[in-house]
């Protein structure tokens, strides 16, 4: 069974120790050798999967206590990027060979999906984001250099990084699914900021390639009434539709941010001055 995160209003988190709030909305541990770990979020009915094939591989389960599905994209699509070592992801029977930061889309009413490692001792992460789907669209594979690029941020402001696009209007067609990956340069660690909100669409955000003694404050809450969750390696946060999200590292790092919600457009955000985050 999936764990399950309800949604939440704003006015929650004023009340909320620290434990609550990671409760809430951190997902402290989404890779796990050798298993399927799910978490279903209630903003926009996200999950959050990670799959990590050793020995065997590993078919995507229906988790039918919860979809109420035949199989678990029949009402769904879902997005994986690799964060581990090579991998093969099988949809109905074709092949996807997988390297680290290549991204496979999976359109609705796919039956089996299947996720195995070239290696076991260097096994594939596959980090999943799924989301209700209302049509179908064809699965597709996109490498690193097909992402869109987009390069952000400044060395003066410590938030120098690179935006890689692969769902989302300009690339790989969903219904209703955006996820890419953000890349920060060396010497920098801010993410996000200025920061913003888009009321109509969740997100969730995953860190990697980060070091296992170093930490990132993720920053959340609505913009007067900010919160903090400090996070390490291949940790996932959710963040509300109400929302920002941003963070500074003690290191650079990369994270996989992916939304779902009433429509597709990356830029459809509201901004926040600097001045008026509280």
């Amino acid at each position: 069974m999936p764990d399950i995160r309800f949604a939440s209003h704003p006015e929650d988190i004023k009340q909320l120790t620290t434990s609550a709030l990671r409760e809430r909305f951190l997902i402290s541990e989404v890779m796990k050798p050798g298993q399927v770990t799910a978490s279903y979020s209630m903003h926009d009915r996200m999950m959050v999967i990670g799959v990590v094939p050793t020995i065997k591989a590993i078919t995507l389960p229906t988790f039918e206590e919860l979809t109420k599905a035949n199989f678990f994209l029949e009402r769904r699509e879902l997005g994986i990027i690799n964060v581990g070592a090579k991998g093969t992801v099988t949809v109905d029977g074709e092949r996807f060979e997988l390297d680290n930061k290549e991204c496979l889309y999976v359109g609705r009413g796919k039956k089996e999906i299947v996720f195995s490692s070239g290696s076991p001792s260097t096994p594939a992460e596959l980090y999943v984001n799924s989301c209700p789907a209302h049509r179908e669209y064809p699965t597709t594979k996109a490498t690193f250099a097909d992402a869109n690029e987009v390069n952000v941020g400044s060395k003066e402001n410590c938030n120098e990084r690179t935006i890689y696009q692969y769902i989302h209007d300009g690339g790989i067609q969903s219904c209703q699914l955006v996820m890419g990956l953000t890349i920060l340069a060396p010497g920098s660690i801010w993410n996000t900021f200025p920061p913003h909100t888009h009321n109509r669409r969740m997100e969730v955000y995953f860190y990697f390639d980060l070091p296992e003694d170093q930490i990132v404050m993720h920053f959340m809450g609505e913009p007067q009434e900010t919160r903090h969750l400090a996070m390490s390696n291949k940790q996932a946060v959710i963040s509300p539709e109400w929302s920002i999200h941003a963070g500074a590292g003690t290191s650079n790092y990369t994270f996989i941010w992916s939304m779902a919600g009433e429509n597709k457009a990356f830029k459809d955000m509201d901004g926040h001055q600097l001045k008026s985050i509280r």
